[in-house]
């Protein structure tokens, strides 16, 4: 059974989509991704973290949002914070290295 991870920034137009497109591949996982901010390309809800196993969230911020909006819905789930910064574009080189270097930790 694949694992179903969530990545999560606050627009999802650039760093969670970005692990989504690098991860989507991946054996053993089904990916999909969202952001905390309203105006987000697909704004996270309790139905998008109620489909996750495991939530990577950006930022601290991110994962504290999270917990004040929808902390009912992460019963269960592992949420963990990837630590990288919004100074990225899509697809970013620098990006997808950091993402291949810290998300698979994770995925055990």
């Amino acid at each position: 059974m694949a694992i179903r991870v969530l990545f999560v920034c606050s627009l999802n137009r650039l760093r969670s989509p970005t692990a989504e497109e690098v991860f989507s591949a991946h054996p053993g996982i089904e990916t999909m991704s969202a952001g905390t901010d309203p105006a987000a390309e697909n704004p996270i809800s309790d139905e998008v973290l109620e489909w996750a196993d495991l939530v990577l969230c950006m930022e601290d911020r991110h994962r504290r949002l999270l917990n004040e909006r929808h902390g009912p819905a992460l019963r269960g789930r592992r949420v963990a914070v990837l630590d990288v910064p919004d100074r990225y574009g899509f697809m970013d080189p620098k990006l997808v290295n950091m993402l291949k270097r810290k998300v698979p930790r994770h995925l055990r």
